[in-house]
């Protein structure tokens, strides 16, 4: 009976909430919902990550700003809003797709619930549940875009890639509202699902640091994770590129097609990482984590410690 009642509880506040249910992508309402914002915000990113590090280099800092319990309640933060985005948008799926089965099994275009989680059928608009979590995705990313700035503070080498990838996942999120993009339901919840283990890690360990506890890398948790999440969407891709032509087209192809390039591009900076920043242990192949792709983009900084 408890159950049950966290789980009518869990439900209506995650997916039957009329703020929920009565949600639409407006760039009058949704706050950071038109084009020139975005634009003003990735530059406005960038310019502060460069003006942050012209300030580190003209005062010459040369160790590690102490940021105190910074990091880890940032890395709590993401996974706490990862968790909520994931059973949000799980609940609303198994919603959606629980009021509209007798449609699809008696419709003219039939289709099945793996079908629609991958391809949207043709004149989908942004409202309802399902875009309600994504827009929630979406703002996510700009409390993701706060890590770039702890890892300077802390001298990690090169924040490009970073800026590079966290740019790219900002607009992604962007093009997935505006165009009531196809495939970005499983895209969502693949990412929630890693963020949430890898920010939750991330916790432990900034924990774990704070209280004397040891230095675990983060590494082994962080890059199988990252592996983990682009086989899914490479597959997922696939899938909805042979859905669009068997069936007749999903919606927002256009937008799927840059997400496409842009996540090729994040797919070739992940291998140049794996292939050229791999370390041989004795127990094996021990590769560094996130901030070994800025590394590989500058040459110039050499470390022989391996950083989370």
């Amino acid at each position: 009976m408890v159950m049950k009642r966290w789980w009518r509880v869990a439900t209506y506040w995650l997916a039957e909430h009329p703020a929920i249910v009565g949600f639409r992508w407006s760039h009058a309402e949704s706050w950071g919902s038109t084009w020139p914002f975005l634009i003003c915000s990735v530059a406005t990113y960038t310019l502060a990550v460069a003006a942050l590090r012209v300030v580190l280099w003209l005062v010459r800092q040369r160790r590690p700003v102490p940021l105190g319990p910074l990091p880890a309640l940032h890395s709590l933060a993401m996974a706490f809003a990862s968790t909520v985005i994931f059973l949000g948008l799980l609940l609303s799926v198994a919603t959606e797709i629980r009021d509209a089965r007798l449609f699809w099994q008696h419709g003219r275009a039939r289709t099945t619930p793996l079908q629609w989680l991958l391809c949207f059928p043709l004149g989908t608009r942004p409202f309802g549940r399902i875009f309600f979590w994504s827009y929630a995705f979406y703002l996510s990313r700009f409390l993701h875009l706060l890590r770039t700035f702890l890892a300077i503070l802390r001298l990690r080498p090169g924040p490009r890639a970073a800026v590079l990838r966290h740019s790219a996942l900002l607009c992604m999120s962007f093009l997935w509202l505006e165009f009531s993009q196809s495939f970005q339901v499983v895209a969502i919840l693949s990412a929630t699902a890693a963020q949430v283990v890898v920010f939750g890690y991330r916790f432990w360990v900034g924990v774990r640091r704070g209280s004397g506890g040891g230095g675990d890398d983060a590494a082994a948790v962080v890059l199988p994770c990252q592996a983990a999440l682009m086989g899914c969407n490479l597959a997922c891709h696939l899938a909805m590129l042979l859905l669009h032509f068997a069936k007749g087209g999903c919606n927002g192809i256009q937008a799927w097609v840059v997400n496409l390039v842009l996540n090729a591009a994040l797919l070739l900076l992940f291998v140049y990482c794996y292939v050229h920043t791999g370390t041989k242990t004795k127990k094996g192949w021990a590769w560094r984590s996130t901030t070994a792709i800025s590394t590989a983009l500058t040459p110039k900084v050499r470390s022989r410690r391996i950083r989370t």
